[in-house]
């Protein structure tokens, strides 16, 4: 009998290779972080990130992607030696799974050091603009955004004002809520800041709404820019 031979170089990339293919196949977060990375770099080459950016950026997404490939691996690891539900094999998944968030926590906070004075360098001058409005706008905005849901939700017939239907009336709100937060803020030297805050809990509200089974994706997608865009509009309009 033959010693097995050891896989060749090709044959090892290649098996790697497959395995990142199965893992975005299946892993709809792994997905989700290589489109992101992808739209990080593009806005990097558009803003014009220095060369020590760049790498510092490679190596924050670097980092998060390989946190979700060995959480994958992980996952399935414990999926094959676990027959019963076992304590310490959740365990071991919840500890894998706290290596991505730390990463990503990184990754944001990377992101935000390197794009925050660029973006708020460029968009001062449009939001400057439209910030002089009266923050009775906000009121109206938010109150329009609910009965523009409503009433898209009767003529569909689909789901009910607070679940349910297109569009997310919750994701509606929450991203007009971040849309005036950044449209008042003019004044304020820690604008930029509070805007990402807000849009980042705009994106939670939508994701519950979607790992909770209340609406579909693209439910909470038309929500999201319903909300913006009327909340945009007005002050556009009327600041």
């Amino acid at each position: 009998m033959s010693p097995q031979r050891s896989p060749s170089i090709f044959q090892s990339f290649n098996h790697a290779t497959e395995g990142v293919i199965h893992a975005l196949r299946t892993q709809r977060n792994l997905g989700i972080h290589f489109l992101i990375a992808a739209a990080v770099l593009v806005a990097a080459l558009g803003f014009g990130v220095t060369k020590l950016e760049l790498i510092v950026l490679l190596l924050a997404i670097t980092f998060v992607l390989v946190a979700e490939l060995v959480n994958t691996a992980i996952e399935a690891t414990v999926d094959v030696a676990s027959t019963s539900f076992d304590p310490m094999a959740k365990l071991a998944k919840d500890i894998a799974a706290g290596a991505v968030l730390i990463a990503t926590l990184n990754a944001v906070a990377v992101g935000y050091l390197v794009f925050s004075g660029r973006v708020a360098h460029r968009s001062s001058r449009f939001l400057d603009r439209l910030g002089d409005a009266p923050a009775e706008l906000t009121l109206v905005a938010l109150t329009l955004t609910v009965i523009i849901v409503i009433g898209v939700k009767a003529y569909t017939g689909r789901g009910t004002p607070l679940r349910g239907g297109l569009p997310s009336g919750h994701a509606a709100v929450a991203f007009a809520g971040w849309m005036a937060v950044t449209l008042v803020l003019t004044d304020s030297p820690h604008r930029f800041f509070l805007s990402t805050l807000t849009f980042i809990m705009a994106l939670l509200v939508a994701q519950t709404r979607v790992e909770t089974g209340v609406h579909s994706a693209s439910e909470v997608a038309s929500g999201g820019m319903l909300g913006a865009l009327v909340t945009l509009l007005l002050f556009q309009v009327f600041a």
